[in-house]
């Protein structure tokens, strides 16, 4: 009897010593719970694009935009650019944010000709934007309502353009008989449009063309205002013809998909509003904050002389133009897509921003 009492005290100090032990482990844990719920891990990315580091791009668009969302995050993501193709060339962007190689990346669609055959639809000829703003606005507002295949292997931070592009040129471009013969630098689909319009198209790299143009290699150009200035060409052109319909490119600036549906909530939502606030303060205008300038001094400094077509004269350059968006159309169908719905959605956002934007 003794001993059988002695074998329930035993039992009774064991269980009581068990739950004591027990009560200070979760005790320990749940003070430490907090602290541990609190820390967040901060989520480093790599961000690669092919502008130089003093470009606005880099300076106005890339490191504030980095800054403000390392801020709405409280420093839980953190964003390092690598700028100058310093980590991918920039071809090669696109697929690299695909493949991980970076997180984020800034390059032109175009570069990838035929990878976006979609997109290709805000860049065709025959389309006026009057401005960068508004070709951005276009762009983006267009890719969100025909939500393309092609470019949901990525999340899309924002889309912005170069806007309309002009002809720079030795000689005066008034109507479509000064354009006929006329040698001028251009590439891609800029050629294939120049071609149509009866001049000459010369391939070459814009870093090219101040050369070209200084030697009569070339009689002109074709692009965004802002090589008049940041490439000097207004030092080797005299006149400036507005051909607004001719020309836009799309630069995209997107995340690996892996990596965004990694982030918190609450980061992508942060992040959501600092892609909002710059591209409507920054980013659609980007390259209308360089045109002008570039115009200015080109004007002022180089006296460079600007012409404007008559509306008659304008009907004709789009009309010659117009079997690039055909062609666009039936290639689209081609691949199951309705490619005049597609044209006539572009069509319809230009009309709408070219009156509400200035």
């Amino acid at each position: 009897m003794f001993k059988l009492l002695q074998k329930r005290r035993l039992l009774l100090l064991l269980v009581f010593l068990a739950s004591a032990l027990l009560v200070v482990v979760t005790g320990c844990s749940s003070s430490k719970a907090p602290a541990e719920q609190g820390k967040q891990q901060v989520v480093e990315l790599k961000l690669a694009h092919f502008f130089p580091s003093t470009h606005p791009a880099e300076t106005d668009l890339i490191q504030p935009w980095a800054k403000a969302i390392e801020e709405a995050t409280n420093g839980q993501v953190k964003i390092t650019s690598y700028p100058g193709e310093t980590l991918l060339k920039a071809d090669a962007i696109y697929d690299g944010v695909v493949n991980g190689i970076a997180d984020i990346g800034l390059s032109c669609f175009s570069y990838t000709r035929g990878r976006f055959p979609v997109l290709e639809a805000f860049e065709l000829p025959g389309i006026t934007y009057n401005n960068s703003k508004v070709a951005s606005n276009v762009a983006w507002e267009g890719i969100q309502k025909l939500n393309p295949k092609e470019v949901q292997d990525t999340k899309l931070m924002m889309v912005i353009t170069t806007g309309p592009g002009d002809l720079y040129t030795k000689v005066p471009v008034r109507t479509l008989d000064d354009l006929k013969g006329l040698e001028i630098r251009a590439t891609g689909l800029s050629a294939k449009t120049l071609e149509l319009l009866g001049a000459t198209p010369v391939a070459m790299p814009q870093s090219d063309a101040y050369e070209a143009l200084s030697k009569g290699v070339v009689k002109g150009n074709l692009g965004p205002v802002e090589v008049l200035k940041g490439w000097k060409q207004a030092e080797v052109t005299k006149y400036l013809t507005r051909t607004p319909f001719l020309y836009n490119t799309l630069f995209f600036l997107t995340m690996n998909l892996d990596k965004w549906n990694s982030l918190s909530p609450e980061n992508q939502k942060a992040i959501e509003e600092v892609n909002k606030k710059f591209f409507n303060e920054v980013g659609a205008g980007l390259w209308d904050k360089q045109n002008e300038p570039a115009l200015k001094w080109a004007v002022d400094e180089k006296g460079m002389e600007v012409i404007t077509l008559p509306d008659a004269e304008k009907e004709k350059w789009i009309s010659r133009v117009k079997p690039i968006q055909d062609e666009f159309v039936k290639s689209m169908n081609e691949k199951g897509l309705n490619g005049q719905e597609i044209l006539d959605t572009v069509k319809s956002l230009a009309d709408k921003y070219n009156q509400q934007v200035k």
